[in-house]
């Protein structure tokens, strides 16, 4: 998934190569397209195989409680890349420790 830094933004714009590196490691996120950081179901694939991989995702995912919900839901690492207004809700935090 590494190689991945190295390839052009055609290929990192692929949906369909960037699933199967991110389902390898989470963190191949980091060289989506812009883009694909927003792809929903990208993003919570990577945030399964890796929590901190939510750190790469667009700030607008970061920052929608629904979508950060199934993140932390999916791997309570992601919370510390939850924007700092919702790390402090109750719902956010009792679904990350949920998931612990």
């Amino acid at each position: 998934w590494r190689a991945l830094q190295h390839t052009s933004p055609d290929v990192r714009g692929n949906l369909e190569l960037l699933k199967m590196a991110v389902q390898q490691s989470g963190m191949a996120l980091q060289y989506a397209s812009a883009a694909l950081r927003q792809d929903n179901d990208l993003v919570l694939a990577a945030v399964r195989q890796n929590g901190e991989s939510f750190k790469h995702a667009a700030a607008e995912l970061r920052s929608d409680r629904q979508f950060v919900l199934a993140a932390v839901w999916r791997n309570a690492a992601a919370l510390r890349f939850v924007d700092p207004d919702l790390r402090a809700d109750r719902e956010v935090a009792m679904a990350a420790a949920a998931w612990d």
